[in-house]
């Protein structure tokens, strides 16, 4: 539903959507349910359903606003969360609405597959942004001439499931995140009972077969040996996680059987990276046709900078890989000695377009460091006007750059993820690289930076900034909220990735902007409402500092007693003499009287 209104320039229109609501009514316990600790798992309901959930706890209603799907999505997930406080969930015709994956789970891996407390199920829904829980128990004395509704989805394995117990596993969410925390809980399962994916491996495989929007979604297959599969899999998994955010692909290992689910570039990428990998076990890999590629790029590194790029057992590139979600290696050709002869070397990088660039400049800054001029030398400031994804570049000044890199580049990282932009320096120029929207608020933060070294910055408005919120701090809890030169402000932007400063606005009048892409939520412990919240708690926090002390020094002292101020003090007795005292007087007597005699 929408409505047309009037844009601000003549001839011109743009449409605003208006948001239906649906209400609910719940009990008490029912919202304690549905709010979870620390209202997680409203967020939860939230993000997987696509709508917006407020929760009136006074009122107990809950009130659910989206589209009509968003909407009837929301509400699902809530009965479900709230049928757990009383028992299993019965699942109906009415869940299966595109977004639910029914696992069947052997009953002797159930606990392995929750976790302690249920903490590996909610794992798994926080890396895939699903909602999972556990339905109706299956006893395996059930009816074969009557199979119900999961039974029919799963005919090829009935047969077989019948013979054990099991339980079932509702997984909701989109495509491929009920596909990653499927194979996720199937590589469980795999581990606690092995052979039991070659029980349903051709009903898995054809899940979800082209329901993806481009049409080309399915699931590939590889067999490994032990030491292959090791190899594959990495340190604490991180080849497998490695190979999976380069590719955009799913890849799991269940058993000896890697599975890759996902669109058909995707999977095509994810085989070739993994025939790569396996293929520098043998010696040098090159990638033939890399300048055709769109997933590749390639960084010539000069010789005396190839270890330095490595690190001590390729840590630097490990490092690198993480970071920006890529794969990375030399490829040399064969018969060429490349690094050794003194030759520069091509350091491959493979993934996404912004994971690609991020590795890219990191490295460019690196060898920068231990060979300078090596790229700056020539450069120029660059603008781009493009819209999409693209790279400026900014000269900052000799003297400027230490203030805008930070110690230990902490200033650097703040804006770029305040920015949403990637932001590396190479010698003296600044690299950002994003969309036109993500490098104008690059360029901005920048500039208010160096503007704060000469005095303070004016923001005249910033009703229109879809990335700023303002608050307007008390006089006397300024000094307060930003610290001692500003610790306490650094230590906010720190925690919730957002760039902070107190700014005059068009009247002269000081107020803090808070600066993010994100605005986050009510619960989020990053974006612009997080560091709202962490404000107001410190002056709060002042506010009732001063209270405390107003009243300590309000307080009134005892009582003072104004009659005993004011009564007489008793009268003097008069010193006691000694015995000897009488004597003494008639001596002085008789002394006088003969001094007196002589004088007559």
């Amino acid at each position: 539903m929408s409505l047309r209104l009037p844009r601000h320039r003549p001839g011109g229109y743009r449409r605003v959507a208006i948001q239906q609501v649906d209400t609910l009514k719940i009990t008490d316990d029912d919202a304690a349910f549905i709010l979870g600790k620390g209202g997680k798992t409203k967020e939860k309901i939230a993000r997987v359903s696509g709508a917006e959930i407020e929760l009136f706890e006074r009122d107990l209603i809950l009130e659910i606003r989206g589209s009509k799907v968003q909407r009837r999505r929301a509400k699902k997930y809530c009965e479900g969360v709230m049928a757990q406080r009383t028992g299993p969930v019965n699942i109906t015709e009415e869940y299966n609405d595109d977004d639910l994956t029914m696992l069947m789970v052997p009953q002797e891996t159930v606990g392995f597959v929750t976790g302690r407390a249920g903490n590996f199920l909610r794992t798994i829904e926080e890396e895939w942004g699903t909602l999972m829980f556990f339905c109706e128990v299956g006893s395996g004395r059930r009816d074969k001439d009557r199979p119900g509704q999961i039974e029919r989805a799963l005919e090829p394995a009935v047969d077989v499931l019948f013979l054990e117990d099991f339980e079932k596993l509702a997984i909701f969410g989109d495509i491929r995140g009920r596909r990653g925390a499927e194979l996720k809980v199937l590589s469980a399962i795999e581990t606690k009972s092995p052979g039991y994916l070659g029980k349903i491996k051709n009903e898995v495989i054809d899940r979800d077969k082209g329901k993806d929007p481009e049409g080309t979604w399915s699931t590939d297959t590889m067999t490994f040996q032990d030491d292959e599969l090791s190899y594959a899999l990495g340190k604490q998994g991180g080849t497998r996680k490695k190979l999976e955010r380069a590719s955009g692909c799913i890849v799991q290992y269940v058993g000896h059987t890697c599975l890759f689910s996902g669109t058909r570039a995707e999977r095509r990428r994810a085989k070739d990276y993994m025939k790569w990998l396996f293929a520098q076990l043998e010696g040098p890999v090159y990638v033939d046709g890399w300048e055709d590629r769109d997933d590749c790029c390639v960084v010539h590194v000069p010789s005396d900078c190839i270890g330095y790029i490595t690190g001590s057992r390729r840590a630097t590139l490990g490092r690198m890989e993480e970071e920006w979600g890529t794969l990375m290696f030399f490829m040399t050709k064969d018969g060429e000695k490349g690094g050794r002869s003194g030759q520069a070397e091509k350091l491959i990088i493979c993934g996404n377009e912004r994971g690609r660039r991020g590795a890219e400049l990191k490295c460019m800054n690196e060898i920068e460091k231990k060979a300078p001029g090596h790229f700056s030398r020539g450069l120029r400031e660059k603008l781009s006007d493009s819209r999409g994804f693209d790279t400026d570049r900014m000269a900052i000044k000799e003297d400027e750059l230490s203030y805008v890199i930070g110690k230990e580049a902490a200033t650097q990282k703040k804006i770029e993820k305040a920015a949403g932009c990637i932001l590396q320096f190479v010698g003296r120029y600044a690299f950002m690289a994003g969309i036109l929207k993500e490098r104008k608020r690059c360029k901005e933060y920048i500039g208010w930076l160096l503007q704060q070294l000469k005095g303070a910055v004016t923001i005249p408005d910033v009703t229109d900034r879809e990335d700023c919120t303002e608050m307007h701090i008390p006089a006397n809890c300024k000094g307060w909220v930003t610290g001692n030169r500003g610790s306490e402000l650094r230590r906010m932007e720190h925690e919730t990735a957002t760039y902070m400063f107190m700014a005059l606005d068009g009247r002269g009048d000081e107020r803090l902007c808070i600066f993010s892409h994100e605005l986050g939520s009510k619960v989020s412990t990053t974006g612009r409402m997080a560091a709202e919240r962490l404000v107001n708690e410190l002056v709060q926090e002042k506010l009732r500092g001063d209270d405390d002390r107003r009243s300590d020094s309000r307080g009134r002292s005892p009582p003072r007693r104004r009659s005993d101020s004011r009564r007489r003090s008793p009268p003097r007795s008069p010193p006691r003499r000694s015995p000897s005292y009488r004597g003494n007087r008639k001596g002085r007597r008789d002394s006088r009287a003969r001094n007196d005699s002589r004088r007559r």
